[in-house]
């Protein structure tokens, strides 16, 4: 990874997903917090970065060699700096495992958002593998789900996730940052950050907190 991203990746970890989010929102942005439904595994870890996205089906023909071939062909395209994202079309099974979590951790990856399930969760506790996802299934995908697409466009919610676009979690959701937008996004929440120290500065002075507001143009 570029030292330009490195430092462009540091400074948006220095932010928040609520400044993150009203910059976007200003910026006239839409459709990019992503369901609160789907959650941390490790609520005090934050998630930052650029992200590879995998997309799939439910197959319940599909032959048990074949699911774990596929499945395993996912693992060693992932990318080393970035997030895996995935959009299962499934909300029966697990798309993340112990095995699955620690190649992922040993090739780089920064941790993983699911539209879905995991399953062997006190083992990616233990490992301090970071996991968005929606619920928790001994279920795997064992001769019942194949991938469709690898760095390709799909839908979490409301949210259209491309490869390269950069996601931020923390304790108060996920939100998208569009790859093309991202510099300025961190540039402008620093920024926004900035005014709110002044702002809490004034307030703590004892100025009336309209005032501060009317003053500095954040709140």
């Amino acid at each position: 990874m570029a030292n330009s991203q490195d430092q462009l990746l540091e400074s948006l970890r220095s932010c928040y997903t609520g400044v993150v989010h009203d910059i976007m929102r200003k910026m006239g942005l839409r459709n990019f917090t992503l369901p609160h439904e789907i959650t941390p595994l490790l609520p005090d870890q934050v998630l930052c970065g650029p992200v590879f996205t995998i997309e799939g089906r439910v197959d319940e023909t599909a032959d048990g060699h074949q699911t774990l071939l596929e499945w395993t062909g996912l693992l060693s395209k992932a990318k080393s700096g970035h997030i895996w994202v995935s959009q299962p079309h499934d909300h029966t099974i697990a798309h993340m495992g112990e095995l699955s979590s620690e190649t992922l951790m040993d090739r780089g990856v920064l941790g993983c958002v699911v539209d879905g399930g995991i399953r062997d969760t006190h083992f990616l506790k233990k490992q301090g593998f970071q996991a968005w996802r929606r619920f928790h299934t001994p279920r795997d995908v064992v001769g019942r789900w194949l991938p469709t697409g690898f760095d390709v466009d799909i839908i979490i919610g409301e949210v259209l996730i491309q490869p390269g676009d950069f996601l931020l979690g923390d304790l108060d959701g996920l939100v998208r940052l569009p790859k093309a937008n991202v510099a300025d996004i961190v540039a402008q929440s620093i920024e926004a950050m900035g005014t709110e120290n002044k702002v809490r500065t004034a307030i703590l002075a004892g100025t009336d907190p309209q005032e501060a507001y009317l003053k500095y143009g954040k709140f």
